[in-house]
């Protein structure tokens, strides 16, 4: 069994800033790589940023230069830094992540149950 839990959603105004965190824990042997994606209503859900376990990431045109995402691969955990937050930010946003059970297993992927931010104008 593998969980993704979410945590550091919220309300926030315009302009401001919020710091979500995605902790992965059950089966897992290591993660190959951690995302977070979105979903506004009436959308579809669409990749906001991705790290792999070397550090390399993959950002959105929409959030780069505002949104930063990290890893601590030690506690199995991903964050996304979000600044200068607007409107159209507002979503579901999703953790995910692609996992080995073992040396040498096939990639499994999974996600999060979501949490909810909110950006006022």
């Amino acid at each position: 069994q593998v969980q993704l839990v979410e945590s550091g959603g919220g309300l926030v105004q315009a302009g401001g800033s919020l710091r979500l965190s995605c902790v992965a824990s059950g089966n897992i042997f290591s993660i190959n790589l951690m995302g977070w994606y979105r979903q506004a209503p009436g959308k579809q859900r669409e990749l906001v940023a991705d790290i792999t376990d070397g550090g390399s990431t993959n950002y959105a045109d929409s959030v780069k230069g505002r949104f930063t995402i990290s890893r601590d691969n030690a506690k199995k955990t991903v964050y996304l830094q979000m600044n200068s937050l607007k409107p159209e930010d507002t979503a579901v946003y999703y953790c995910h992540a692609e996992y080995r059970t073992r040396v040498g297993s096939k990639l499994y992927d999974y996600w999060g149950q979501g949490t909810q931010v909110t950006v006022s104008s």
